[in-house]
């Protein structure tokens, strides 16, 4: 009797840290879990972070699509940290969830957890950032990365003119920077980049005066902002005395905008010393204001409504025992298998056609003003 009433307390005990453990990891992910009421069973939707517009827009996309299709959803954000995002995924494990979407705050950290949903039979859909090292990773969603950063490094050859005979053989000052080195688009967006610069760094058209030409110098832990200010700051402080920054290869609108700052604090955006040419990504719209009001120079807009409903739809079929529809099955190896995925395609925003964000319906004539 003794025995049972210790084993009793015992199991209540177990239920009550879970319930608890579960509380917390709710509240910190921002999300509340909805019961088991759609016909489908529940989605588990695991976003890295907050910070960043475009991540609260991709969540509330699928959360929404996944519903009209008949499923419940429980969306939980990782405020940018691996730990808390392990925390959630397990703990929609733990649930039952049917299928997990995930877009991770560190592509490399996941692999005991994705063990654990494999065991549980639960498919996985790595969303817009690869999950690396685990060979549990059913699909991925994302867009040709390789292009972002081609449409960015084209769009600086062709503001400078580098295509053009130089007169006088002058040269360009340009300073680089690169993604979170813990996501792995950052080497696709890095490398489709250094894809159109490459020939003029090698010819000489084009000079990086602080010398830091390699990926592993100029990444930007988390895509901060304030990182890259900092990063901005120390690049003009040292290195451009008497001379001018021309352009500056940036992979996303957040990380311009501190290199927008750092550039404002040395004394550029007046007439007499005007701007460089920025590039960006993700079409965030104080970004795209910054575009349009001649800061910020480029964007790259993808339309992450269609990203979404690409992942639903793969999910869809995955749960129904159908073959989700994908458009390449060679480039995207995670280290222990390649990931059949579905690439979208990105499109190059200047100021010349801010309007196609409105009439793609992605942002207001209003919003933008």
């Amino acid at each position: 009797m003794r025995t049972r009433t210790l084993t009793t307390s015992l199991a209540l005990t177990a239920l009550l840290v879970a319930s608890l453990t579960a509380c917390g990891q709710e509240a910190r992910g921002g999300s509340r879990y909805k019961p088991e009421t759609g016909k489908g069973g529940t989605i588990g939707l695991a976003m890295p972070t907050k910070a960043s517009e475009r991540w609260i827009a991709d969540g509330q996309n699928m959360a929404k699509q996944f519903q009209k299709a008949g499923y419940q959803t429980d969306l939980q954000y990782g405020d940018n940290k691996a730990e808390n995002q392990i925390a959630q995924i397990e703990n929609m494990i733990t649930k039952g969830r049917k299928l997990l979407v995930i877009a991770a705050v560190d592509g490399s950290a996941l692999t005991e957890v994705l063990q654990r949903a494999h065991d549980a039979g639960i498919p996985v859909i790595s969303y817009d950032r690869l999950i690396l090292g685990s060979p549990y990773v059913d699909y991925y969603a994302s867009f040709d990365n390789a292009r972002v950063g081609e449409l960015q490094g084209k769009y600086l050859v062709e503001k400078l003119k580098l295509g053009e005979p130089s007169k006088n053989g002058a040269k360009h000052s340009i300073e680089l920077f690169a993604g979170s080195p813990d996501d792995n688009n950052t080497k696709y967006f890095w490398g489709g980049a250094m894809k159109a610069l490459q020939p003029y760094l090698a010819s000489g058209q084009l000079v990086v005066r602080s010398g830091q030409t390699k990926m592993n110098q100029a990444t930007t832990l988390g895509w901060d902002g304030g990182t890259a200010q900092k990063r901005m700051d120390d690049l003009i402080s040292k290195n451009y005395g008497e001379q001018r920054v021309d352009a500056v290869l940036s992979p996303y609108d957040g990380i311009s905008i501190g290199i927008i700052s750092a550039l404002k604090s040395a004394g550029y955006g007046s007439k007499a010393q005007p701007l460089p040419v920025i590039t960006g990504q993700d079409a965030e719209l104080a970004s795209v204001k910054s575009v349009i009001g001649g800061e910020q120079t480029q964007t790259v807009f993808k339309d992450t409504r269609k990203l979404a409903a690409q992942a639903v739809a793969m999910g869809d079929a995955v749960l129904n025992g159908k073959k989700p529809q994908v458009n390449n099955t060679t480039d995207y190896n995670n280290g222990k298998k390649t990931v059949p995925s579905y690439l979208l395609k990105p499109v190059s925003i200047d100021k010349s056609n801010t309007q196609l964000l409105v009439d793609e319906g992605y942002f207001t004539a209003g919003q933008l003003k």
